[in-house]
């Protein structure tokens, strides 16, 4: 007979919370559990399949979209050839950073647990096993290493750095204050490398500059947002959160944010790829407004520590960011 699955945390822990996905049976041989490629996982309402989506976090794979900014900015937006491989090179940053995700979770399992969220994630919560998290994370790196290879063998070379950095991050660089959203930031500037490598043009370094700085506006709202939220308990979930301050994050993101103001402005009329009749300045509205907002929401910590949902729950973001997106491909292809 099936066992009792003992609770994920204390009873006793004012904190603890059920997952209503969870209900807390670990399957047995024998007794009809659910098996998959070998391995005995917890039984549920949901299937295997489901918590191994949910642990790859789709909800984030928005932020492989910088792989299309290459596309946009060298104006191949409306070639075919570019646009499928920009399309597979997106798919194949998506299964190397799920890739990321589960071996992340894997090795976070005890600190996701005393995060008021972050404890219902598959891992943590016991839906999914460990053994059936690295089998996937071993086949997404594969699948995606092949995609890579396909779109260009350069291309391929740009998934290898990035997968080395995620895992260098894993292994001890996400300890370390300040650093850890620095490599965060590295990351993205990669996929928009790696956009760039897969359709086989130069990109301007401006473009690599506010890409990093825009990350580390984002990366150091959510270490100020994890801070404001789990209170003297942070660095139980992240060790390196005892070293930070909301008045230290706060300076950190006022700096920033001035930054990739300044650096984007600078690029709408200074770099070689913009139209010479300044008209991309008439997107820099749209930059300004969008970091003020977040500035706003950051104040409010509304979901700041999700970037990847909050894009799509606040609609004067949305709106802010959809207009930037049409007033730059209406400039770069019909305002030249």
């Amino acid at each position: 007979m099936s066992k009792q699955r003992p609770d994920l945390r204390p009873p006793s822990d004012p904190t603890f919370e059920r997952s209503p996905v969870t209900t807390q049976r670990l399957a047995a041989p024998g007794t009809g559990g659910t098996t998959w490629l070998g391995m005995t996982a917890p039984v549920g309402t949901r299937g295997i399949p489901f918590h191994l989506l949910r642990a790859m976090r789709p909800h984030q794979w928005t932020k492989n979209a910088f792989v299309f900014a290459a596309l946009v900015f060298d104006r191949k937006f409306f070639e075919f050839g570019p646009v499928a491989n920009a399309i597979l090179a997106f798919a194949a940053f998506c299964l190397a950073s799920s890739a990321t995700y589960l071996i992340n979770d894997i090795r976070d399992i005890a600190n996701d647990r005393a995060h008021p969220r972050k404890r219902f994630r598959p891992l943590a919560s016991g839906d999914l096993s460990v053994p059936i998290a690295a089998v996937a994370s071993a086949v997404l790196v594969v699948v995606s290493l092949t995609i890579a290879w396909l779109v260009r063998p350069e291309f391929a070379g740009v998934i290898v750095a990035y997968l080395a950095l995620m895992a260098a991050y894993n292994l001890g660089l996400k300890l370390l204050a300040v650093l850890d959203v620095m490599i965060i930031a590295i990351g993205f500037v990669l996929r928009a490398a790696g956009g760039a490598v897969a359709i086989d043009v130069p990109i301007s370094p401006w473009l690599y500059v506010c890409t990093a700085l825009l990350s580390m506006f984002l990366g150091f709202a959510k270490r100020r947002s994890e801070l404001a939220t789990l209170g003297a308990n942070a660095d139980a979930h992240r060790a390196n959160l005892a070293d930070y301050t909301i008045p230290m994050l706060d300076q950190l993101i006022t700096m920033v944010g001035a930054a990739t103001i300044m650096a984007y402005a600078l690029y709408t009329f200074d770099a070689p790829s913009v139209p010479s009749n300044y008209s991309m300045m008439l997107t820099l509205p749209f930059v300004v407004f969008a970091i003020f907002r977040y500035l706003v929401l950051i104040h409010q910590n509304r979901m700041t520590g999700s970037p990847e949902l909050l894009l799509f729950r606040d609609r004067p973001l949305f709106a802010a960011i959809l207009g930037w997106g049409v007033a730059a491909i209406l400039v770069l292809y019909y305002l030249q």
